[in-house]
Formats: C-alpha cells, sequence, structure tokens
C-alpha cells in the first residue's frame, strides 16, 4: 500500500507514525467527462490454475500468463486509526471504503470489473485484514449505494461477492492478507508482521480458511501471504534467525501449510522485507526488499507454485523510508536516481530473483505495488521516475500490480493515483480520457510485447537449510514416521535429488537435473546411519565414515544433529534409472569443489561446499569423528546416471 514508514519522538519515548505524501490537487479540466476509452488486450483466455516455469508463470497448459494486475483496496481498511471511522474525513484521502472494496457506493459492481479489463487488466489483488473475516457487522445502505443487493452483508461476503464478479468475468484474483486490523497500511500501526497484532497460529489458520473458501474457484490463483513486512516500535523483521520475527521461517510455513492443507493450485507469494532500522542519519537502516533470497530461498513441498514480490513508489528509496520532515534523512529517493542507477538498484533488490537463471532461488517475480499520481501531480521527478519504472518493466518483461485501481473524485479533483475514479453521481474518470499525463505510459505497459505461448519445462533447483528445525520438502516424506528422531531433517521436494553440501552450515542443494524424476512411487527409502552399504574394496574415502546408499538407491536428503551429520535419507530409484556401480569422491572440506560452471548457485555462501555434476547423482556422505572434526560433511560420493 502507498505508505512510507516514519519515526516520532513524543515525551522521551521514541514512537512510529505513518506520513503518506498526498498530491496536491490540480484545477479540474473545462469539460465533461469522457467515457472510458478501451484499450490494452483483454484478457486472452486462459485455463487455470497457475504454476511457474523458472521465473515465468504459467498457465495449466504451460503457455506464459503475465500478471497485468491492479489492486483493489478497501476490504483491509481505510480508516486512519484516529476520530470516529464513520466520518470520511479519518479516512486516507477522504476515501471512505467502508471496510470493503472502494467505489461500491459509486459505481455497480459489473461497471467497475469492466473497466478493470477495459484499461488491459487481466488479474486484481484484493487485499483483506485479518480482521474483516470475523467482522460480523454489516454494510449499511450508504455503502453500497450502487449495488443495493449487498447491503446487510458483512465485508467478508461482499468480498465473495467480488470474488465471483471479477473471476466471473474471467479475470484471475490474487488473495492478498494485507493487514491484521481494519486500518490503512503502513506504518506502526499494529500492522507490521503477520503476527503484530495476533498470534502466528492465528494468521496462518485464517490463511487455511481463505484458501478453501476459494478453493472450488479457479480463477482465485494465488496467496499473496503478507504485505509490507517492517518494523515495529522496537523490533525489526529478519529473513532466517529462527525467531519469531523471521519472516522467510513464517512465511516458509504457510505456504506449506496451504498448499497441503488446503489449496495445492494456489501461487505462493512472499514479499520481501520493506524496512529494517531507524530512519535516521548514522543508525542503519533500508529497504532489503529480496536481496536477503540470494542466501536463503524458500523450497515448498510443491515445485511451480512459488513467486516473490516487491514494492516501489518514487518518493521512498533503497534507503529512504518517504517520510518528509521527521524521519527523512539524506538517502536518494528512487525518483532522485538517474536512469542507470535506478536499473542497478532495481536489479539488485528484486529482479535479478528473476533475472538469473538456474539458481536455487530462481522464481517470477510480480511487482505488486507501483504507482504515481495522475492529472494532479506536477513535479518532473516523480513523473520521470514513472516513465522510467515502466520502462524498466516492459524491459524485464515483468509481472505488475498497480496501486490502485479505484478511487474517488468530485468535479474531476481527489486523490488522483488510481486509474479509475467514480464522483457520487456515479460518474466515471479513468486514464484514458485524455488529461491524464499517466495514459501513454500505462498504454505501453499494458501493450507491451513480451514472451507469449508455451513455456518448457525447466530444471529445478532448490535449497535445503535445516538452519533451525527440519526442512522437509518432500510430501511423502510428510506423511511418513519420522525417519531420524531428535534430528533436525531436510529432504529434498519429491521428483528431486540431493546434489551439494555445505561443509558447515548444513546447507544442501536438490535439482533434476539431466534426470525425470528418480523416484520409484512405489519405492521405499531408508535412513542410513553407518557403513552397511560399502562394499569391500571400493572405498571412496578411506579413514572417513561413510553414509552410503545401497545400490539402485539416491540421497534425497539427511539429517544433523547440531553441526554434526546424522543420517543419510536414501531414497529408491525407479528400476532401471541407476544401473551404474562406479563413482567418484568430491572433497569439500577444505574449500569448495563444484566443478567448472556450477548451476544451482551458491547455497551456502560463505561455507565450503561439494556439488556432484549435472550427469550424477550423490549416493554417500563421508564425515570424520577425529580430534577437532565437528563430524560435518567432508565429501560426497557422486556415480553417474544411467
Amino acid at each position: 500500500m502507498r505508505g512510507s514508514w516514519v519515526p516520532k519522538t513524543a515525551s522521551a519515548l521514541l514512537l512510529l507514525a505513518l506520513s503518506v505524501p498526498v498530491p496536491a490537487a490540480a484545477r479540474p479540466p473545462d469539460r465533461t467527462t469522457a467515457p472510458v476509452e478501451v484499450t490494452g488486450a483483454a484478457p486472452a483466455d486462459w485455463t487455470p490454475p497457475l504454476s511457474t516455469r523458472g521465473r515465468w508463470i504459467v498457465d495449466a497448459n504451460g503457455d506464459r500468463f503475465r500478471l497485468r494486475s491492479g489492486n483493489w483496496h478497501g476490504a483491509s481498511g481505510t480508516w486512519n486509526g484516529s476520530g470516529s471511522a464513520d466520518e470520511d474525513a479519518n479516512h486516507h484521502a477522504g476515501e471512505n471504503a467502508h471496510r470493503i472494496p472502494l467505489g461500491l457506493d459509486r459505481a455497480p459492481m459489473a461497471e467497475i470489473v469492466a473497466s478493470f479489463r477495459e484499461i488491459g487488466i487481466n488479474s486484481v489483488r484484493l487485499p483483506f485484514s485479518n480482521e474483516m473475516i470475523r467482522d460480523t457487522r454489516p454494510v449499511t445502505a450508504d455503502a453500497v449505494t450502487a449495488n443495493p443487493e449487498l447491503e446487510g452483508k458483512t465485508p467478508l461476503q461482499v468480498y465473495d461477492a467480488v470474488v465471483r464478479a471479477l473471476t466471473g468475468a474471467h479475470l484471475a484474483v490474487i488473495l492478498n492478507n494485507h493487514t491484521n486490523t481494519t486500518r490503512w497500511c503502513c506504518g506502526v500501526d499494529g500492522n507490521e508482521r503477520w503476527n503484530a497484532s495476533q498470534s502466528a497460529e492465528s494468521w496462518e489458520s485464517d490463511w487455511l480458511f481463505m484458501a478453501r473458501r476459494y478453493r472450488d474457484n479457479p480463477r482465485v490463483v494465488g496467496a499473496d501471504l503478507y504485505n509490507e513486512v517492517r518494523r515495529s516500535v522496537w523490533d525489526d523483521p529478519n529473513w532466517g534467525l529462527g525467531d519469531r520475527h523471521d519472516w522467510f521461517a513464517a512465511s516458509q510455513r504457510a505456504g506449506d501449510r496451504i498448499l497441503t492443507e488446503a489449496n495445492p493450485d494456489l501461487l505462493i507469494i512472499v514479499e520481501g522485507i520493506n524496512w529494517t532500522g531507524l530512519p535516521v542519519d548514522g543508525l542503519p537502516h533500508g529497504r532489503p526488499t529480496l536481496e536477503p533470497v540470494r542466501d536463503l530461498s524458500h523450497t515448498l513441498v510443491d515445485s511451480g507454485k512459488l513467486v516473490h514480490s516487491a514494492h516501489f513508489y518514487g518518493y521512498t528509496g533503497p534507503r529512504h523510508s518517504g517520510a518528509t520532515g521527521i524521519g527523512e534523512t539524506s538517502d536518494p529517493r528512487y525518483q532522485d536516481l538517474t536512469p542507470a542507477e535506478l536499473t542497478e538498484v532495481l536489479d539488485r533488490q528484486a529482479f535479478y530473483v528473476a533475472g538469473d537463471e538456474d539458481r536455487h532461488y530462481t522464481a517470477p517475480v510480480w511487482i505488486s505495488e507501483f504507482g504515481v499520481g495522475g492529472r494532479e501531480e506536477t513535479g518532473a521527478a516523480p513523473r520521470a521516475w514513472f516513465e522510467n519504472f515502466v520502462d524498466h518493466l516492459i524491459r524485464t518483461d515483468a509481472d505488475f500490480a498497480y496501486w490502485p485501481l479505484v478511487g474517488l473524485h468530485e468535479n474531476r479533483r481527489g486523490n488522483g493515483w488510481a486509474l479509475l475514479h467514480w464522483d457520487a453521481a456515479g460518474r466515471r474518470m479513468a486514464v484514458h480520457d485524455g488529461d491524464d499525463w499517466r495514459s501513454d505510459a500505462w498504454r505501453r505497459l499494458v501493450e507491451a510485447p513480451g514472451r507469449t505461448g508455451h513455456v518448457p519445462p525447466v530444471t529445478e533447483w532448490a535449497m535445503l537449510s535445516p538452519d533451525h528445525g527440519d526442512f522437509v520438502a518432500s510430501r511423502r516424506m510428510r506423511a511418513l514416521p519420522d525417519w531420524d528422531p531428535g534430528a533436525r531433517k531436510a529432504a529434498c521436494p519429491d521428483g528431486l535429488r540431493l546434489a551439494g553440501l555445505s561443509h558447515t552450515g548444513n546447507r544442501g542443494l536438490c535439482t533434476d537435473v539431466r534426470a525425470a524424476a528418480l523416484d520409484d512411487q512405489g519405492g521405499g527409502h531408508e535412513a542410513v546411519k553407518d557403513e552397511r552399504h560399502v562394499v569391500p574394496g571400493r572405498d571412496w574415502a578411506s579413514g572417513y565414515t561413510k553414509l552410503q546408499c545401497a545400490d539402485g538407491h539416491f540421497l534425497a536428503g539427511y539429517s544433523v544433529r547440531g553441526a554434526a551429520v546424522s543420517a543419510a535419507l536414501c531414497r529408491e530409484a525407479a528400476p532401471g534409472t541407476l544401473t551404474g556401480t562406479g563413482g567418484r569422491t568430491v572433497w569439500f572440506d577444505r574449500g569448495d569443489n563444484r566443478g567448472t560452471s556450477p548451476k544451482g548457485g551458491d547455497f551456502a555462501r560463505g561455507h565450503h561446499k561439494g556439488q556432484c555434476a549435472d550427469d550424477e547423482y550423490a549416493a554417500g556422505i563421508a564425515w570424520t569423528g577425529r580430534v577437532g572434526s565437528s563430524r560435518t560433511p567432508d565429501a560426497l560420493y557422486c556415480r553417474p546416471l544411467s
């Protein structure tokens, strides 16, 4: 949501408040409102569900589906948090959404949805709050003047009707958990984290409820887990520390639960971290966005379901909160950067995730929020930023969602950021009316050529990170009894095999490179804790303890106790897939040993690691218990694929 993170000092206590710059009003044009011009392509026919192949989102036929999206906000709240929520003046920009998607008091739902299609949208990010799910207060008549059939319904029931209308028009819907409480985001407002004003357990339960609620609607395609995770008064969110502020762990767990317990068809959308630190010159602060993904990436139980997202606004910056006055630092805003500087920063913060091929972190990146003031924005810097940002979206063939789609106006004056506005009489004002400077850029974006058609399957690479607990990405192993009680266990997703290990740090790398799934669907597994399968005369790591898989089995996981290897997880391969008997030892106790052009990316930065070649599979782990050793992995036994 368009907002900024700003500190404010009150008495002796450091407090934090929201500060959102609102564009100044401009003189309305002296003419009547023109009808919306039909521009951009209407949503092409597509077949749900959606999944991913490398950096691309594809439909059920494997055809590229570019998310040309917008945000229809309101159900997550527009109240600023002070004064009566019944007063329009106490809502962001004076726009009272009445706890439901904005504009339903001014235009029929069918007209709003048709307008989305007219401006080239094929998908809608639909924010909700956790409070909305349980809000039983009926929607009043003044909230749905243009849609009287919705009067008396709860906000969730109105949300249901909106979902039906959108998907009935063949638009894809992405459910977005925007806030915990139904109020405007995004300062220090009780909505900083998924568990800021509720428990993590409650947050997960709400997601399971929502995913199940729309499970029978195949055009509900995604679960956008939480919006703009950021600092609270005292605490920063983090990416991988294992505590209650760990957004990586929380989103990994919630995503897996949605896929395994509620709806396996949904895309799981994970936004980066929006802000850490205090925005004061001389103190550490910044916008990590997706930068941590390079070193620690998600591996969901279902490959092809992860999408990352990021937000960019010109008035914020990589180390700028977006504030003016209190909370403003000397750091540049995105709109202060040259086009070359902007490209470098955007690629470093987010776009590299989709731009780098054959990495453990490669995934689609959806810019799920960006936007700028419309008719009333006269500043050269924000206008230039928007043009440059649109150019980058086109250049990278990126998926995107504009913020927001719907706004209110009176006499062609109002908040101005929306692409579509309605006044109290139901008159529509749109981006292509002829007096909105964003029109050409928006048209270029939605009509931009990009990849279309069939996307072939790609090689999967995935990271295992049992840093603080089990990291079992295999549906099959999750359904079976614990194969090494008391140890931290890591297992590759079904269909992938272990390709690499780190000497320290407990990280692993999985892949299906150069081989279809090796698993025998009816076969078994074995947790190997000794040398029972080492053939006499074939000691591939003399003087070391070797955990070797039996012939016809491959390494699919491992377990650790502390830093020490505990067991090797061996899976039975399909008949005829593993017929070789030879092998080689890949040592990595004293340095990296990953071949000359290893794929998959650095899966354990700062640690020695070993990796089998693309035409090999791992069949054993060697370690030593000699004095000074922590019994960490020292070598892999790599055998040729058939």
